[in-house]
């Protein structure tokens, strides 16, 4: 048995008591974890917070007197910490959850939204697991000021395009450094695919929200779409996406396919499609998130002769896919989340 002093301190927010009862009974089954306290909204959790001094919050998106989004934004302004977002799964639920991953939150649960006593039950190893990860996590002060304008992003003169192309995985934490990243590239950027892990209805709510924020045409990738500049393609939850080559042009591939590293999509499988279809043409990163999905498939990029990028243990909120990637020697530069746009443009403006 973990001792009391080493217990992951948990504080659920939830307007709902049967929501709260229920986490509070599944949490009872680690044995490395204490639920410290519950609250019915954030104006509760902030007393609450200030004296029982949690080390994971889990939150609901929609509570009275202060929505969870107002909430999270101001936790992670004034006393960051980590949250894990315990979310509805329906089209609005998902919208607001990947709002609250750009915000700070680590991760998230699929709340159902339908008999939800039962099917929250079947949830308890993943809240757990969860919870666990958050626990390690770290998390970054947010600058109280307002998000960038478009016309505030990098930018870089005549980039060369031609059959170029930029892959990017990520996990845990990868929601914010992914936006981070692509809302501050230029419109005439070399094409992007992007494999982050999520479910298919978060694939496409983060897809549409990227689009809202940047200057890129951001979409959820499809069989046959063509990878060119100023796209972004970020591969369907729960299926593979890897880039095939005609001639000059690069298209997606979306397909079923086990699950690779425990995870579908696969940060692998399309890393080595790179590989082999680009190779020297493209530009790899890896970015934070949990296990070591993508940390051989960008070794392939390097041999083949792509440039290599890993985010810093700094700037991670998880640092295991970076770290793996380090270890095995596939990564030409380990940098900051807010330095890795830059380091992008600059290789892809010069020459090689």
């Amino acid at each position: 048995m973990t001792g009391e002093k080493n217990k992951i301190k948990v504080l659920i927010i939830d307007d709902s008591a049967v929501i709260r009862q229920l986490l509070t009974e599944l949490l009872k089954d680690a044995d490395d974890i204490e639920v410290v306290g519950t609250a019915q909204d954030p104006i509760f959790a902030m007393k609450k917070i200030r004296n029982l001094k949690p080390d994971v919050l889990t939150l609901d998106v929609e509570m009275p007197r202060k929505d969870g989004l107002t909430f999270l934004e101001e936790l992670m302004t004034e006393n960051p910490l980590p949250v894990v977002m315990v979310s509805a799964l329906t089209r609005k639920g998902c919208e607001t959850t990947i709002k609250a991953l750009e915000l700070g939150a680590v991760d998230y649960v699929s709340k159902p939204s339908v008999d939800v006593s039962s099917r929250l039950a079947d949830l308890g190893n993943e809240i757990i697991r969860k919870i666990r990860v958050a626990s390690r996590s770290k998390v970054r002060q947010r600058s109280a000021r307002k998000d960038r304008k478009p016309d505030q992003h990098a930018s870089a003169a005549m980039i060369d395009t031609t059959d170029k192309i930029v892959a990017i995985g990520a996990s845990t934490g990868g929601t914010q450094a992914i936006t981070e990243i692509i809302t501050a590239l230029p419109e005439n950027i070399p094409g992007i695919v992007i494999v982050q892990h999520m479910p298919p209805l978060f694939t496409r709510s983060f897809a549409q929200r990227l689009n809202s924020l940047s200057r890129l045409d951001v979409k959820e990738a499809a069989t046959n779409d063509r990878v060119i500049r100023g796209s972004v393609l970020i591969a369907p939850g729960n299926e593979h996406t890897a880039i095939r080559r005609n001639g000059a042009l690069y298209y997606t591939e979306v397909m079923d396919g086990p699950m690779i590293n425990y995870v579908r999509p696969s940060v692998d499988v399309l890393f080595r499609s790179v590989a082999k279809y680009a190779g020297k043409n493209a530009v790899g990163v890896i970015l934070t998130g949990m296990g070591e999905d993508g940390a051989r498939g960008l070794l392939e990029m390097k041999h083949a002769g792509a440039f290599t990028i890993a985010q810093d243990e700094a700037s991670s909120v998880v640092f295991g896919m970076p770290r793996k990637a380090i270890e095995m020697g596939a990564v030409d530069k380990v940098a900051p989340l807010e330095e890795i746009s830059r380091i992008i443009l600059e290789h892809l403006s010069s020459r090689h």
